[in-house]
């Protein structure tokens, strides 16, 4: 294991978190609260740690897949941990579980919130709370990929233990330049959006927060209501970039450079406009009769579809009101969630259509038991390795997800609080059903229930694996046996004298 690649990175993570929270410090300026001053030391500190764990770089730069994941982790620990101080500092937030909560579902996109009262908070912790969204959405190593000096092809594990998805590939021969693209297109396409708000008659502060929880996919709203007391032209806006965000940043890659037959052809992405189609015309049928017209009924759930499967979290009216179809409509979203690459969260639709042409392939083999047929996607064969790891990602997830419940159980919430709470937070979604639905928060939970919701949000980010590898003791022996050959060769001894 070379922990000192692992340590250079996490200085690299505090160092850009650093930087970004000064930019707290600033709204609090133009609006003159005092809480932004609480930024500032954290910030401080932030940049002390991470200059004296970077200013030895490391001999080896070199990481492998296991690093990778190490180094993710821990990097999405640590911006969460120096993130929620600021919350503490200032008071706004005063416990620090309630803290470390709020801040892990920004980062994490989740958008499930502790708070009652959003409103109450000052304008800079408003503007930092949808701030980590835009940041955990594309992920923080995919942007230090684009920025800091690693050498060596292994930076490809650094972007496969982050990015979502059953296989992550390059765009461009180099990882670099891959990270440099999807952070353009990111920023581009949340500069769009925040213009075409402010072409509605969004307040300029209201629309940039906005369009942080948008492109994030993370759901923050600043207003209690969500987005419910915004117009039908804004919401309109959100709900098509809600929709853009959850699809594959490959395919916009491909449509910049000229490929747009290619990008159509995309399977993924065609399941995925298919569903929330369905989706959309079930619940407006099921939901017509209690609307004030077929228009209203419209809007309302194509914005929830849109919400629900790139698991924004945005509301604008209480669907926990709705009739049972409707919200099971809305639950089977929550898993199936938005496309591979995206910046959406959940199992993914690319992993359900492997599956399903798994399922029926198993199928043709019983009425055809010498037929040979591949599996493809996209007209490619589908590896068996990429099978294998959506068949143990499925187990690993529904074996997590049913010991949160249990755990969550004890808090004596029902059935379906307990069930939706889950779902809500493995899959980055951020409002469930009952207790936990878009009007209310998550606030009542206990200490205990709410750290076993922060793992089940860090956990759906990053896809499971790169978090639960922590927890295997192999990792930390290797750690503590290369930092002892280290040791030993820095006294000329050699490894294994």
């Amino acid at each position: 294991m070379n922990s000192s690649i692992i340590r250079f990175i996490l200085g690299y993570v505090l160092k850009t978190e650093a930087a970004l929270l000064v930019l707290p410090c600033l709204i609090a300026l133009i609006y003159s609260e005092k809480e932004g001053f609480w930024y500032l030391p954290v910030a401080a500190l932030c940049l002390l740690l991470g200059m004296l764990m970077t200013r030895h770089k490391p001999t080896n730069s070199v990481f492998y897949l296991k690093e990778g994941c190490i180094a993710t982790s821990l990097s999405w620990i640590l911006l969460s941990f120096f993130g929620c101080l600021p919350f503490c500092l200032s008071g706004e937030i005063p416990s620090f579980t309630d803290a470390l909560f709020e801040t892990i579902s920004g980062f994490t996109t989740t958008g499930a919130s502790i708070l009652s009262d959003v409103e109450a908070l000052s304008h800079c912790s408003l503007f930092w709370r949808s701030f980590t969204h835009w940041i955990g959405g594309m992920g923080v190593l995919v942007f230090l990929l684009a920025i800091v000096p690693l050498s060596g092809g292994s930076n490809i594990n650094l972007m496969r233990a982050e990015s979502p998805g059953p296989s992550v590939g390059k765009l461009v021969p180099k990882v670099k330049y891959t990270a440099r693209i999807l952070y353009l297109i990111y920023l581009g396409m949340t500069v769009i959006e925040a213009i075409l708000l402010l072409i509605g008659r969004m307040p300029l502060f209201d629309a940039v927060c906005t369009s942080f929880g948008t492109a994030g996919t993370g759901g923050f709203g600043i207003k209690s209501d969500s987005m419910a007391s915004y117009s039908l032209y804004l919401q309109w806006v959100v709900t098509i970039f809600m929709i853009l965000f959850g699809i594959n940043f490959n395919a916009y890659y491909l449509i910049i450079f000229g490929k747009i037959k290619r990008a159509l052809k995309m399977e993924e992405i065609r399941y995925y406009l298919l569903i929330i189609a369905v989706s959309v015309a079930i619940i407006f049928l099921n939901i017509l009769g209690t609307c004030a017209g077929a228009f209203e009924a419209l809007t309302q759930s194509a914005f929830q579809v849109a919400s629900i499967i790139t698991t924004t979290g945005f509301s604008t009216t209480n669907f926990d009101t709705w009739a049972a179809t409707s919200k099971v409509v809305l639950v089977l979203l929550m898993f199936v969630g938005a496309c591979a690459g995206s910046t959406g969260g959940g199992i993914k639709v690319s992993r359900f259509v492997i599956l399903f042409k798994t399922v029926k392939k198993e199928f043709t083999s019983y009425i055809h038991p010498k037929s040979i047929k591949k599996i493809k996607m996209d007209d490619k064969p589908v590896e068996h390795e990429i099978i294998r790891t959506i068949n143990v990602y499925l187990i690993t997830f529904t074996i997590l997800f049913v010991l949160s419940v249990f755990l969550i159980s004890f808090d004596g919430t029902d059935l379906v609080t307990t069930f939706t709470a889950v779902a809500a937070t493995i899959n980055n979604i951020g409002p469930g059903l009952a207790m936990v639905g878009p009007m209310e928060n998550f606030g009542f939970f206990s200490h205990v229930s709410k750290y076993v919701l922060m793992f089940d949000m860090l956990a759906g980010r990053l896809e499971l694996f790169p978090l639960l590898l922590l927890f295997h003791p192999t990792i930390w022996k290797d750690l503590f046996a290369y930092k002892r050959s280290v040791h030993s060769l820095k006294k000329g001894k050699g490894v294994g004298k």
